[in-house]
């Protein structure tokens, strides 16, 4: 079966990016994808939000837009699974073409602008779904045209949060024009007061924990930093997720597609993402749980982000290069590293290299 699925990774490559994709996403919702063999090894078990999970390799947000396979997903290993990100109205997106394989640098870029079938059909989709095993994590977007974009979170929040593991407000995607303004250090503090609101109330209603995660950018300055940091502390926000997509353009580049507009993601998003991961360590103390994204394609690079301060990681763009068999693979050898060095848990490598 190892085989079958890298000769349909193989195929797929030869189809245009958003194609293979969508390809992907239907074969996956049939159930073509096989469950992961064996348990994990329990140095990787861990806990998050109050939730022990078998491992803490995690899907990013991306993949799964509109909940259609995140059950397929967690067979297939992971520990976590983040669908989205969804809009509260269907949403096209920008004009194709918008996605682009970099192979040379085992990367891409997109600029997909938030496209999305809406609240209404994720939330159809997720009330289908089994309580228990991996954790199921929402990522929410604001639509294009939106007047009051923190209404958007807002009304995600109350829509979708309920039927969550927990929250995420991706406020950090280069694709959509303004969104990133969210992150200022006034707007910031009205966004997360809102949403926070909003979950409160939703929480009592349920009585579910609800956790609210905030997803950033990896092109901050210093003083953005700073005030993201200090502003997740003040409003007790459940966790970061470091980073999202860069609009940066590193010289190593050598892809053709290097100079398209949008996000890049995959190898060329490592070392960076994983030196602001450490910094957003440091400055919160390691009091707000952090899920490390950007760059994995290997235990060590998982490694690498849990010692700079990550409880748990996600990945996407490295399954394009290498399929699903990655995230056992990832498994095993995160699993040999830990005990390499002695640590008995994941906890206790958790940002090792900033202590």
């Amino acid at each position: 079966m190892t085989g079958m699925l890298g000769l349909a990774t193989s195929c797929l490559r030869l189809l245009p990016p958003e194609a293979a994709h969508r390809l992907t996403i239907r074969l996956l919702s049939t159930g073509l994808a096989p469950a992961a063999s064996g348990g994990d090894d329990p140095v990787l078990q861990t806990t998050l939000w109050g939730r022990t999970l078998s491992n803490p390799v995690g899907l990013a947000a991306g993949f799964d837009k509109n909940a259609e396979v995140f059950a397929v997903m967690t067979k297939l290993g992971f520990g976590l699974v983040e669908v989205g990100s969804v809009t509260p109205r269907p949403q096209a997106g920008n004009p194709r073409p918008r996605l682009f394989r970099l192979p040379e640098d085992r990367a891409v870029i997109n600029r997909m602008g938030f496209n999305n079938l809406g609240h209404a059909a994720a939330r159809k989709r997720l009330q289908d779904r089994q309580a228990g095993g991996a954790l199921v994590g929402v990522n929410l977007g604001a639509n294009k045209d939106s007047a009051d974009r923190v209404a958007d979170y807002v009304t995600g929040v109350a829509v979708l949060g309920p039927l969550a593991d927990y929250v995420v407000v991706n406020i950090s995607s280069p694709n959509t024009p303004g969104l990133q303004a969210l992150q200022g250090k006034a707007e910031l503090d009205d966004l997360l007061s809102r949403v926070l609101e909003a979950r409160n109330q939703a929480r009592e209603s349920t009585g579910r924990a609800m956790p609210l995660v905030l997803k950033i950018a990896p092109d901050l300055t210093d003083a953005d930093v700073e005030d993201i940091c200090a502003a997740a502390l003040a409003h007790k926000l459940d966790g970061l997720i470091v980073s999202n997509t860069t609009i940066a353009r590193p010289d190593s580049l050598r892809s053709a597609h290097k100079s398209e507009a949008g996000g890049l993601s995959g190898r060329p998003l490592l070392a960076p993402s994983t030196q602001l991961l450490a910094d957003v360590y440091r400055r919160t103390g390691g009091a707000i749980p952090l899920i490390g994204v950007g760059g994995i394609a290997s235990g060590a690079d998982a490694y690498a982000k849990i010692r700079a301060g990550a409880s748990a990681v996600q990945l996407y763009t490295a399954l394009v290069f290498a399929g699903p068999s990655l995230v056992g693979g990832i498994k095993r050898n995160l699993a040999g590293l830990l005990k390499r060095d002695g640590f008995g848990t994941i906890a206790d490598a958790v940002g090792a290299d900033c202590r």
